[in-house]
């Protein structure tokens, strides 16, 4: 979608196929998947079937899309994608998705001004992983600490972070790619994050 950051597509071109899911960030509804092949016959031939009550006059005209996976049938979930498509146009998903950028990189700069918190991967797109890590604690530690802090920000109902595991370590993640989603969300969850950090900290010492 942003010329800008195709770079995250390169070597695409040696791959027979190629999957993403529009209903992660593309304002389209659980679900829709879209799913390009560089050799449809290839495909169409590990999954055709050819009874005789199939065959139609029009099967080597058009895209007979009983053939490109295991169901005959199936719902006409790129419809939703063609409705998106046509009321936000490509510019209208580029300027949310930029605007989710920009705001996962305001975040990433919050985190690094804190000497509390750490980043602790990469922030291409919208998803910031951090921890709160107060460099006084083993890892086994610092685990209990942040499941405790993910815990107590989803238990007030105001936000809802995940967490993941990277390299071993335990991180919160913190995705921006709701529609909806402006700048004082972002700030008033962050806000939310260091007043139940500073009070967890505050029972350690």
């Amino acid at each position: 979608m942003l010329p800008e950051k195709r770079w995250i597509m390169n070597g695409v071109e040696y791959a027979d196929s190629f999957v993403f899911n529009p209903h992660k960030w593309m304002l389209t509804n659980v679900d829709c998947s879209a799913y390009f092949v560089k050799d449809p016959e290839t495909l169409k031939k590990t999954f055709e079937i050819h009874p005789e009550y199939l065959k139609t006059g029009v099967d080597k005209i058009v895209n007979n899309y009983r053939d490109w996976g295991i169901h005959l049938g199936r719902r006409f979930r790129a419809l939703k994608l063609w409705f998106v498509l046509r009321s936000y146009g490509i510019e209208g998903i580029q300027n949310m998705v930029r605007e989710h950028i920009r705001l996962a990189q305001m975040l990433k700069q919050w985190i690094e001004a804190d000497s509390r918190f750490e980043v602790m991967a990469p922030v291409d797109f919208s998803l910031v992983c951090f921890r709160l890590n107060p460099k006084t604690l083993s890892e086994e530690q610092l685990t209990e600490l942040n499941k405790q802090l993910l815990e107590s920000v989803n238990k007030t109902g105001k936000t809802f972070l995940s967490h993941t595991v990277l390299k071993g370590k335990y991180v919160i993640r913190f995705c921006i790619a709701q529609r909806t989603t402006k700048q004082e969300h972002v700030e008033k969850t962050w806000k939310l994050v260091t007043t139940k950090a500073e009070e967890i900290l505050s029972k350690l010492t």
